[in-house]
């Protein structure tokens, strides 16, 4: 455990607390560790005739995206525009988790639900940062503000035609990832294959 600590995986908050995993020790479970899982096909199908309706509206494609993922997530979710459009769905998910009953980081949060410069700033240090992970993994620190230690944000990238962006959901860095990773993951392509 204590070389664990020292190569920065797992951390101690309090003399009198176990460890918990850093943002680095996340991330490489998510990487290297974690099993990789698809959603079952019952869900793919589910989840691709609900938004076959919107694929040639690129707008309520991308909003119905984000409604499903904070349902299914109970997270919120978020997808950008590369013209600087934002849509998010599900904040009051937010508040049913423990670390958003410290009002610094439920403020924090819901403060950025509309600022989409935020958001694509910090995918484009990601992007400095990380190449060819698949799932990108903003966890604690990487946030870049305080108040956002025990948050995550969990996205995918998306092309169709002339839309690009990211899609993604919000919440604690506690995240069930062997869940949202294949769902974020699925419908990040799904909006790229379906709209374009």
């Amino acid at each position: 455990m204590s070389a664990l600590v020292q190569l920065g995986y797992l951390k101690k908050e309090h003399t009198s607390s176990g460890r918990i995993p850093t943002s680095i020790g996340l991330k490489y479970y998510v990487r290297n560790l974690m099993a990789s899982t698809n959603l079952p096909i019952t869900e793919e199908v589910k989840t691709k005739q609900k938004m076959w309706d919107y694929r040639t509206e690129f707008d309520k494609l991308i909003r119905e995206a984000a409604k499903l993922l904070a349902q299914k997530t109970r997270s919120m979710a978020l997808v950008t525009t590369d013209q600087g459009g934002i849509f998010s769905c599900g904040s009051s998910n937010l508040l049913e988790e423990p670390e958003f009953y410290d009002i610094d980081v439920t403020k924090t949060v819901l403060s950025l639900i509309d600022d989409a410069d935020y958001w694509l700033d910090i995918v484009k240090k990601a992007d400095t940062i990380e190449h060819d992970q698949g799932i990108w993994l903003l966890i604690g620190e990487d946030l870049g503000l305080e108040h956002l230690e025990t948050c995550g944000f969990v996205y995918q990238k998306y092309e169709s035609g002339p839309h690009r962006g990211i899609l993604g959901i919000v919440g604690p860095a506690r995240f069930k990832y062997s869940q949202v990773v294949p769902l974020v993951d699925y419908l990040a392509r799904l909006i790229s294959g379906i709209s374009s």
